[in-house]
């Protein structure tokens, strides 16, 4: 079963490094951060082996969202070997997420 992972300063860089990586900036009072949080576990699943599915706490790591200039949530970065693709803001569908990675793979 996949989890997405939660990224902080220590593990931020060596994540995104290698691969394909989709990062959702979020915060606990966010609504449509609430409302697409399952939709994350569930890619985190889809893309097991394939993708990296991790998350950031913009309340808890505000210098990483500075760093990638997050101005509103959510906001979702691709990444693919440690450069950033792609980039969603706000409520998308799990089909918009996914044809994303997939588009990456």
């Amino acid at each position: 079963m996949g989890k997405y992972v939660e990224l902080d300063n220590d593990n931020f860089e060596a994540t995104i490094a290698e691969g394909i990586t989709m990062v959702d900036f979020w915060a606990p009072w966010c609504g449509p951060c609430r409302m697409i949080a399952p939709v994350i576990e569930e890619l985190a699943e889809d893309f097991e082996g394939k993708a990296t599915i991790a998350k950031v706490n913009t309340d808890e790591q505000q210098d990483i969202a500075v760093k990638y200039s997050i101005r509103s949530i959510p906001s979702i970065l691709f990444f693919k070997d440690g450069e950033v693709v792609d980039q969603l803001v706000g409520a998308a569908s799990k089909d918009a997420f996914a044809d994303k990675i997939n588009s990456l793979i």
